[in-house]
């Protein structure tokens, strides 16, 4: 250690370790910093893979929030755009330009705005996400279906289900038909678990606020010109969005880190953390090194990190409770196309006229994918070629003994080519060429053992300088931004000495969005 500094390791180079790290250096002189990162790569989940040219966003990463530390700290690293994007200028779209900033055809470290669309691929047509109530919907929907939906939705009203699973989160919100055909059969593909299995934990932190009502006030405001105060995440319509993606800005944190000080080691895979009498006093890594440590902030899996505590009082029941808490691993197949069979029947605008999504979810049960992201829309500078291709993303989520995670690189591709291929949305000759890219535990899950994680916490709160951050740091599903609070709010504990761990636990932990303005 550096004479007269404490030393501040932390576990991972995602979000929440990166933020923390930054906000550390930018603060306070008398820390040493070392992030361990287990990987090649920076970034975590958030990462941007490079293929030939090409760039896939990993399960795809909106940068918005509704705090405003956050939204600084992502605009302090990355200037918003001033000028148009190629897209934009090709197009003609106006965008909320900021004066005096950066213009991405000149200035590769840059932000852009970006429009959301996000909708949902059912019965061979496409619904909003989350579900409008416009005419188009109930056309789509069929009279049938909507005299259903309609007197589910008032039953939903007049008898509310006891909130203990996250199927009963939905029909509360929802009612019963519109729960059967948009959230069932998707959640149970995503989760491997019915949604009457799921603790509605999920529901309360990733849909909050979003309901009929919530989507009702969003029409009524829409037609009447209303600016709402309080938005929710899943009714954006625009988002910031760093020119190559999150690994972009995530790579650019790290640099920023190395220049203030911070030392970065790739390939650090933490096997052992070393505990005594309640306290953490170095981490051991599977290249042998051994590293002391005054404070540590971990955002690798509970699960993992329980396992790593040498702890010999550690009780059995706490190890059974970490090593039975469930994660969901994700595949992704990115596909470079000639050519793309749905119709852009929007008043969206896009090269090539193709459909103007960020992301589409398939709701169909006879296909494994959940999703596929359209990466031309998340940023023109993603493709090589955004003239001639189409670049997307086929996403499956499995645990690591499914069928679909031992398979061989080429059976992955062409299992999920041949799902295209099925639903009609695109030939065999519009395939230009694939690659694959796998991420375990990318997913904390809320079945199993999760209903006793508060042991755990309890648990590992006894180590005072021990701060758990990041999604799979507190197996939590958080959003992007979320994980970078946790990280900063760690960064601050260390700053003021501060041991009460409260209020990093709570981070997302609201029925209501804390971060509403």
């Amino acid at each position: 250690m550096k004479k007269n500094k404490k030393r501040v390791v932390i576990i991972g180079a995602g979000p929440s370790g990166l933020a923390a790290a930054y906000k550390l250096l930018k603060t306070e002189e008398d820390l040493e910093i070392i992030i361990l990162e287990a990987t090649k790569d920076i970034g975590g989940i958030s990462k941007t893979v490079k293929y030939k040219g090409n760039r896939i966003d990993i399960g795809g990463h909106r940068f918005f929030t509704k705090n405003k530390e956050v939204e600084d700290f992502w605009h302090e690293v990355m200037s918003v755009q001033g000028k148009p994007a190629y897209d934009d200028k090709i197009l003609k779209i106006e965008k909320p330009l900021v004066k005096g900033g950066p213009d991405p055809e000149k200035v590769d470290n840059v932000m852009l705005l970006r429009n959301r669309i996000s909708r949902i691929y059912y019965m061979k047509k496409f619904f909003d996400y989350p579900v409008s109530l416009k005419l188009q919907t109930f056309k789509n929907m069929g009279l049938g279906n909507t005299i259903v939906s309609g007197c589910s939705y008032i039953k939903s009203v007049a008898v509310k289900k006891r909130e203990d699973s996250l199927e009963n989160f939905y029909i509360n919100r929802f009612g019963k038909k519109l729960y059967s055909m948009f959230f069932e059969k998707y959640t149970e593909k995503l989760w491997g678990r019915h949604p009457s299995e799921i603790d509605a934990s999920w529901g309360k932190q990733r849909v909050k606020g979003v309901s009929i009502l919530a989507v009702l006030k969003d029409a009524f405001q829409k037609v009447f010109h209303i600016k709402s105060k309080k938005v929710e995440t899943s009714l954006i319509s625009q988002f910031s969005y760093p020119k190559y993606g999150p690994g972009h800005f995530y790579e650019k944190v790290a640099e920023d880190i190395k220049k203030m000080g911070g030392v970065i080691l790739k390939e650090h895979e933490v096997e052992e953390i070393v505990c005594k009498n309640e306290k953490i006093i170095s981490v051991k890594c599977t290249n042998k090194e051994t590293i002391a440590l005054d404070y540590l902030l971990s955002s690798m899996p509970i699960k993992d990190l329980i396992e790593a505590m040498n702890d010999q009082n550690m009780s059995k029941n706490i190890k059974r409770i970490a090593t039975n808490l469930p994660y969901r691993d994700f595949i992704t197949v990115g596909v470079l196309l000639k050519d793309f069979k749905l119709e852009n029947k929007t008043n969206q605008k896009t090269i090539g006229n193709i459909i103007p999504d960020n992301w589409v979810y398939v709701q169909d049960p006879s296909v494994r994918m959940c999703r596929f992201q359209i990466f031309n829309n998340w940023s023109p500078y993603m493709v090589k070629d955004i003239k001639n291709h189409i670049w997307i993303g086929l996403e499956y989520v499995c645990h690591e003994s499914d069928d679909l995670w031992v398979k061989s690189e080429k059976e992955m591709k062409k299992f999920a080519i041949d799902e295209l291929i099925r639903m009609n949305l695109i030939t065999k000759e519009d395939v230009i060429d694939s690659c694959m890219e796998k991420v375990k535990k990318a997913y904390p899950a809320y079945f199993d053992t999760y209903h006793e994680l508060d042991k755990v916490i309890k648990y590992l709160n006894k180590y005072e300088n021990l701060y758990c951050i990041g999604r799979n740091g507190q197996h939590r599903y958080n959003n992007m931004d979320h994980s970078i609070l946790t990280g900063f709010v760690a960064a601050d504990k260390i700053i003021k000495n501060d041991p009460d761990k409260k209020d990093l636990w709570n981070v997302n932990a609201e029925k209501e969005y804390h971060e509403a303005k």
